[in-house]
């Protein structure tokens, strides 16, 4: 990689090259061959907005995709040259159908944190919505888990058991050989 200074020669190469629209790949070879410079087509590019040498515009093809009714497609120098990509899919236009929540039979006594005890179910309930106090079940809890069981079973994956072993783990230590 050259300097970051170019001789006015360089400079004028690739000006010259530049007025006869080669493109900055085959300028800096052009440079590279003529006067045993190492250029990236990067540093043409860098130099070559330096000098205020601006390439011309790309010519963009039509759109295949057509434009919606009373709508006309203008492009955006941001945008992408394909139109169609910048259209969100099918299912976010439509609206959501709302999932069906398991429920189960069992009355949450509503209880805050400050009044939580020990052996207390912590499923939560609230929240929801802005400024709505959370509140738990509040109904014994099973050994082992937090949530009395009816709230277990809510909070398993049904047909499996649960992943960990309730009850204490007993860890053994070994020495490295």
């Amino acid at each position: 990689m050259e300097p970051g200074h170019w001789p006015s020669e360089h400079s004028d190469a690739l000006r010259d090259y530049f007025l006869k629209g080669i493109s900055y790949a085959e300028i800096g070879r052009q440079i590279n061959a003529r006067f045993g410079t190492a250029y990236t087509r990067s540093a043409v590019v860098g130099r070559a907005k330096r000098l205020g040498l601006i390439a011309p515009a790309r010519m963009r093809s039509p759109s295949i995709v057509p434009s919606l009714p009373g709508e006309a497609w203008m492009p955006s120098p941001r945008r992408s040259t394909l139109p169609y990509l910048n259209v969100p899919p099918k299912s976010a236009m439509k609206p959501v159908a709302r999932v069906k929540l398991r429920c189960v039979g069992v009355q949450p006594r509503l209880i805050t944190l400050v009044e939580l005890g020990r052996d207390d179910c912590r499923y939560p309930y609230g929240g929801d919505r802005e400024g709505e106090e959370i509140a738990f079940c509040g109904h014994p809890r099973q050994p082992g888990s937090s949530y009395c069981a009816p709230h277990a079973r809510l909070t398993r994956r049904s047909g499996s058991g649960s992943a960990r072993a309730a009850g204490p783990v007993v860890l053994r230590l070994v020495s490295a050989a």
